[in-house]
């Protein structure tokens, strides 16, 4: 059974997650990758202000493709996480409660997931044509001249996710390879 999860987070609801479960979500996220992370890193350190409000909001990172007729959004499946795994500290310290990606994290990323109580969560990478259909509207938000790098503010709907790290340090990866390591 999945967890249906509404968006933006909370704590209530963050507590309320394990690794390893696989959840629904619905509401409001933010599209960044490299790029975008790198900017509003330096914004940051210019004293600037970010493109958004990233308190209690999730990072969806990924680089969607453009839209066919009649869709609101072309393939948006998520991109290796590790890759804004330098950036990622800074946004959980300024309230950030929740990343969607695929792959593992470094020490400082889970670290930083537990001390700031949020949450990691995986998406499917091989099916980004379906789960393009949870996306019910896409507002581009900064960085424009980024093209698909840029910041979106995406609407999803039932969007399919699995827990991969929690607030309390739980771990799928390792609880997957702990599965075979019993069987052996």
């Amino acid at each position: 059974m999945q967890k249906h999860i509404y968006l933006p987070l909370n704590d209530k609801s963050i507590h309320t997650l394990r690794a390893g479960e696989r959840v629904l979500l619905s509401g409001t996220v933010y599209t960044a990758r490299d790029a975008a992370h790198k900017r509003m890193i330096e914004q940051l350190q210019d004293g600037k202000r970010l493109p958004f409000d990233v308190n209690r909001q999730v990072i969806y990172y990924v680089g969607p493709t453009p839209e066919k007729p009649g869709q609101v959004i072309g393939s948006a499946g998520p991109t290796t996480s590790s890759r804004m795994d330098k950036y990622t500290p800074a946004l959980l310290n300024l309230g950030l409660k929740g990343m969607i990606g695929k792959g593992y994290r470094n020490e400082d990323v889970k670290r930083a997931i537990v001390n700031n109580k949020a949450v990691y969560f995986g998406s499917i990478g091989g099916s980004a044509a379906l789960i393009s259909r949870s996306i019910k509207a896409v507002e581009v938000v900064a960085y424009e001249e980024l093209g698909t790098e840029a910041i979106r503010k995406l609407t999803l709907e039932k969007f399919p996710c699995i827990v991969l790290y929690d607030a309390f340090g739980g771990d799928q990866y390792e609880i997957g390879k702990n599965m075979y390591r019993e069987l052996e």
